[in-house]
């Protein structure tokens, strides 16, 4: 199962700026589709096909997306999704906790990261929310998880050795921690 929605964030500009994702309920992994001002129906669509090309056939495995009613998620949104074998489930009206796995990341991607830094313009929050998604899908710990990410790109540091090694990430708002050589 896919869960979608749109995380809102304010520019310094005073720009309203969408961020469109997907995450991948039973893993965890979230996909960073697009940024823009102006959320539109072909645009939506267009990132809907911009996944489905980067799933190859990994999208086979999935047999719905869930979303809510937003004007952005159009009938042709829809009909790419149908063309793949995945069906769009929309939630009720005024109902986002029947859409919890994506609210729940807009929630963290904005109190660990968003909320905590001004935001610049369309390329910027590009560039952080890129090197947040590879540090909550590679990184990060899950309690859903047992406290793994959902693709590890590097083994699990055991925190009870000796030496620890903290790196900065997403300029500094966040550390990952490995062992020491």
């Amino acid at each position: 199962m896919l869960a979608t929605d749109f995380h809102v964030d304010c520019a310094a500009t005073l720009q309203r700026l969408y961020c469109v994702f997907v995450m991948e309920v039973g893993s965890r992994y979230v996909h960073i589709l697009g940024i823009t001002a102006n959320p539109d129906g072909p645009w939506t669509t267009q990132q809907i096909r911009n996944l489905l090309m980067d799933l190859g056939d990994r999208a086979a495995g999935f047999r719905f997306l869930v979303r809510d009613r937003a004007g952005q998620f159009t009938g042709s949104f829809d009909a790419v999704l149908a063309s793949a074998g995945i069906e769009a489930v929309k939630i009720p009206p005024r109902s986002p906790r029947a859409n919890a796995y994506a609210e729940r990341f807009v929630l963290t991607a904005r109190t660990e990261v968003t909320d905590r830094m001004l935001i610049f313009g369309e390329r910027h929050l590009r560039l952080v929310l890129t090197e947040y998604a590879r540090h909550y899908n590679g990184r990060r710990p899950h309690r859903s998880r047992e406290l793994r990410p959902p693709r590890p790109d590097h083994p699990v540091a055991d925190l009870s050795g000796e030496r620890i090694k903290r790196r900065p990430v997403v300029g500094g708002l966040l550390s990952e921690y490995e062992r020491a050589a």
